[in-house]
């Protein structure tokens, strides 16, 4: 074989070793563009993954977030209602206190008030007063105000007491040292002790004492008519 074959049979090994490397790369960049493509979809799809992981716990935030705020808002309602409900209670109970006072201003009803105080019961049924208290000897005690009044009908009020109780009239002594407090001159003036009016009876030892005083009696059956006065008040709102 002559030099000329020899170079003829190098240049088609080196044609067919250039081919068959061109067709590995070929090979190569195809795999290789495949595995990228792989890749690149694996990674897209954990990107989208981890976003929708975040989205749904910022989505979770937010929800919980509104619920807490929706509940402290409610409650916050709420308490501004019972707020509002209290205040009406409230100015309820003061108007039955102002027609108290007027009553106290018409001499003879208060008398008939006075003397109904100092024997009769109590709205809730209880003994106070003479009734309750049985004894032979009595301190009573009423503003310094009301002493004529009071002085005006004890004996009657004895004499009521005497034959309810079928007893001998009782000594009830008027305390002259101390009185109880006068009446509150305003709202405004919220401290200190008062008194709308009424009587304290105490046996003279002290260890009983009732408390018929108008705002005794007052507390007394207010609370008594509480739950009555609140569906009457209210009522409307819980029907809406």
């Amino acid at each position: 074989m002559n030099d000329a074959d020899v170079g003829k049979q190098v240049q088609q090994m080196v044609r067919f070793i250039l081919q068959e490397a061109d067709e590995k790369a070929s090979e190569i960049t195809v795999a290789a563009e495949e595995e990228f493509s792989i890749e690149k979809l694996q990674l897209v799809e954990s990107e989208k993954r981890r976003v929708r992981q975040e989205y749904e716990r910022k989505e979770k935030q937010v929800d919980v977030r509104r619920k807490i705020e929706y509940s402290t808002e409610l409650n916050a309602a709420r308490i501004k209602l019972l707020q509002a409900q209290d205040d009406v209670v409230t100015g309820v109970k003061e108007s039955a206190g102002d027609a108290l006072l007027r009553v106290t201003k018409d001499a003879n009803a208060y008398k008939r008030v006075l003397k109904g105080l100092i024997v009769q019961r109590r709205c809730d049924g209880s003994d106070q007063s003479l009734l309750r208290l049985r004894e032979p000897a009595l301190v009573l005690r009423c503003r310094e105000t009301d002493r004529s009044l009071v002085e005006a009908v004890l004996e009657v009020a004895k004499k009521e007491y005497a034959e309810k109780a079928k007893v001998n009239l009782p000594k009830v002594i008027i305390d002259g040292k101390f009185y109880l407090p006068p009446q509150r001159s305003s709202r405004d003036d919220a401290h200190g002790p008062s008194c709308s009016g009424g009587v304290v009876l105490a046996s003279q030892d002290g260890k009983i004492v009732c408390d018929n005083t108008l705002d005794a009696r007052l507390s007394v059956s207010f609370r008594q008519k509480l739950p009555e006065i609140r569906k009457k008040l209210f009522s409307h709102q819980v029907s809406q």
